[in-house]
């Protein structure tokens, strides 16, 4: 009776964990991208407040970090690690009221920033959808190299598009170009 008791709980603590809309900071890719931008672990790394700057702050899925001051950081002074969800069929946001019950898919992914709020590096380390994983490329993560929010980022124009990732180009573009003004809104 124990075991089951014990398994039942699992699973349900489990199936709580399918359902959030944060990010696995454990992610052995994840943790490899920040190494290799020489933030050795989680130490390193304060969370920033963004409630001031957004009428519902459940919408980020993420988190912003300010990485310490450390000599070895480089020029990485900021990092975002979330999730971007879209609907299987369309790409609709998850957040949007009409689309709750449908089934979604997401990837998770990191932007790393300078100083400036500047993007310096962009990375795909979980990719859970069915289509689109060829935005996980780092060649074509390297378009976002430079965005300040300055100018808006648009596919086809300034972000080349991928065939057969249609949804994941978008919803990755827009995300950038989302937390890239949601960081410089913080103070």
């Amino acid at each position: 009776m124990k075991k089951g008791f014990t398994l039942i709980f699992g699973l349900l603590i489990a199936l709580a964990g399918f359902g959030q809309n944060e990010p696995d900071l454990q992610n052995k890719r994840l943790i490899s991208s920040l190494k290799k931008n020489n933030i050795s672990d989680y130490s390193l790394l304060e969370e920033l407040k963004v409630v001031n700057c957004l009428e519902n702050p459940s919408e980020i899925n993420g988190r912003f970090f300010k990485v310490s001051e450390n000599p070895e950081n480089n020029d990485v002074k900021y990092v975002f690690v979330g999730r971007v969800n879209s609907c299987r069929a369309g790409g609709c946001s998850i957040s949007s009221k009409t689309h709750e019950n449908l089934e979604s898919e997401y990837f998770e992914y990191c932007i790393f920033f300078d100083s400036a709020k500047t993007v310096k590096q962009v990375d795909v380390f979980n990719y859970q959808a069915t289509h689109g994983y060829e935005i996980t490329a780092k060649g074509w993560l390297k378009q976002f190299i430079g965005f300040s929010g300055k100018d808006s980022l648009e596919v086809n124009k300034n972000i080349d598009s991928i065939s057969g990732a249609t949804i994941s180009v978008f919803a990755i573009t827009d995300d950038v170009q989302q937390k890239t003004k949601m960081l410089k809104s913080i103070n």
